[in-house]
């Protein structure tokens, strides 16, 4: 006798023909398995890492195409993410600029500690010394290069390169000084370095670019000495 199939209660849907499947896209197993990434914050393990991918991307691409032409998309496929994820560490553009000239400038942030690693009569030495070491320094330099081209050429990434050097380098220069118009003697000091930085790394106008560090160092500390100190 050939045994047969009894037929399905009324009212039930046929089977499928699609195989199973083992998890569901947003199940863990998914996750792991199938190459789906979940939607949300990601694990704590990544985030310095992709914050990390998203500077340095967002720093290449000021650098290259200035502030006005560099898109979040732009900064966003540079690192290999979602734009999205740059929001959501950054916020907006001028954001993701702030925390890019942050970072590019950290380096040039400890100046001010070299008021007090000794007598106020060689700070013009000791500041020249630091700012330009940090300058000749290919590492610490390339960041700042990048920053600069952008902050040139755009009030708004002007305003926001303004405002961080005026807060974190500035009045912290100026709060050591106890002598009358300290704001504007840290101001004179520093468009002194600035400048002198500028046209010898990113103009590289001879024969200044290619004079000897000591040389230069011997020439602009009195005259950065003189901003800080003099009557």
């Amino acid at each position: 006798m050939t045994e047969t199939t009894p037929p399905a209660p009324k009212g039930t849907p046929p089977a499928s023909k699609e195989p199973a499947l083992a998890a569901t896209e947003t199940g863990p197993a998914a996750a792991k398995g199938s190459g789906v990434r979940r939607r949300g914050r990601p694990p704590r393990t990544e985030s310095a890492g992709t914050r990390d991918r998203i500077l340095a991307a967002a720093r290449e691409e000021f650098s290259e195409r200035g502030y006005e032409k560099t898109s979040v998309r732009g900064i966003a496929k540079g690192a290999g993410v979602d734009s999205a994820l740059v929001h959501h560490y950054f916020g907006t553009k001028e954001q993701v600029f702030e925390a890019a000239v942050e970072v590019a400038f950290a380096p040039a942030l400890n100046a001010p500690n070299t008021l007090a690693d000794g007598p106020l009569d060689g700070v013009g030495e000791r500041l020249t010394r630091f700012v330009f070491g940090v300058w000749d320094n290919p590492t610490t330099r390339a960041p700042l290069l990048a920053i600069l081209r952008s902050a040139v050429n755009n009030e708004t990434a002007a305003a926001v390169f303004r405002r961080l050097v005026a807060s974190q380098l500035l009045r912290r220069i100026a709060a050591q000084l106890d002598l009358p118009d300290a704001e504007l003697r840290a101001e004179l000091a520093a468009a002194q370095l600035v400048g002198t930085a500028m046209m010898r790394y990113v103009i590289k106008l001879e024969p200044l670019a290619s004079a000897d560090l000591e040389q230069i160092i011997a020439r602009v500390a009195p005259v950065v000495q003189g901003h800080l100190t003099q009557p």
